[in-house]
């Protein structure tokens, strides 16, 4: 129970992020969003190194940690572009495919799927692509094939992130976030130093790029330590319905158009979502 609830948390938690990135990567270079997020987001994990050994198994959790790192950087800069140049409620559904990487894994791993298990799984999975509004065909897109590619490398980098942030959080959670956060941070400072850009943001703007490393941060903490508490097939899909928050802020703060289709997606996610809690009562 514990480990759906922070899972559900980190997947609120990331939508939130997702569309503040999206969003101010609209009006502010994306070197600059996802470097000045990330120093923000490693320098709140790091303290965490006081109250977890993170010598403590820390081969294994070290390896991981950079797999799932350099997979977020991926995963990462090719999320926002995408949702800066395309629709979100196009963009946010191919991503949440990303689920389909560790329930794969999971599956492998012996994790058992019941009947009731299964049909929330499967509900939740189809109601979060309808909920983002999938209209591939029509006229809403209208920025070509870029953003649903971007989409789909970015829907592949989250599914391997999660999945190694799950395996590395077995042995050991802070050197995994660590490790993970720190490779993470060197690709973009690389990335910036290739591409000549100074970091420059101010106002509103350098608010919401903190708050996009804090969210980002704390929704990797709370998917790792629900990995270490409950089947990772469980977690991973509660914690890729992102994109339902995602397509909501969408649609409230930048007047992104819900359609039917997308309020039937939502309330698809909610029924798979209690299916799968009431599978482990």
């Amino acid at each position: 129970m514990i480990g759906g609830l922070l899972a559900l948390l980190a997947s609120g938690l990331l939508g939130i992020s997702d569309f503040l990135g999206g969003a101010i990567s609209r009006k502010t270079k994306l070197v600059t969003v996802l470097l000045v997020s990330q120093i923000v987001a490693t320098l709140a994990i790091i303290p965490r190194m006081m109250f977890e050994d993170p010598t403590v198994n820390a081969g294994p959790a070290l390896l991981w940690g950079v797999i799932g790192g350099v997979s977020t950087a991926i995963a990462v800069s090719s999320l926002f572009k995408a949702l800066a140049i395309g629709t979100m409620g196009v963009v946010a559904p191919i991503t949440s495919l990303s689920v389909i990487v560790p329930v794969v894994a999971g599956l492998f791993q012996g994790d058992r799927v019941g009947w009731l298990l299964a049909l929330g799984l499967v509900i939740a999975i189809v109601g979060t692509v309808m909920a983002s509004g999938p209209e591939v065909k029509s006229k809403g897109v209208g920025h070509g094939p870029k953003p649903i590619i971007l989409a789909i490398v970015s829907a592949l980098g989250f599914g391997v992130a999660n999945l190694s942030v799950a395996l590395g959080s077995a042995f050991n959670v802070t050197t995994t976030l660590v490790s993970n956060s720190l490779v993470v941070l060197i690709i973009y400072a690389v990335a910036a130093l290739v591409l000549r850009e100074i970091p420059k943001a101010s106002g509103w703007s350098l608010v919401g790029i903190i708050a996009i490393g804090l969210l980002g941060i704390a929704a990797n903490l709370c998917f790792a330590l629900a990995s270490t508490t409950a089947p990772l097939t469980v977690v991973a899909v509660l914690a890729s319905l992102y994109p339902v928050v995602t397509v909501l802020l969408g649609w409230r703060l930048l007047n992104e158009s819900i359609k039917p289709v997308q309020i039937f997606g939502v309330i698809s996610v909610f029924v798979g979502v209690s299916l799968i809690a009431a599978s482990h009562q």
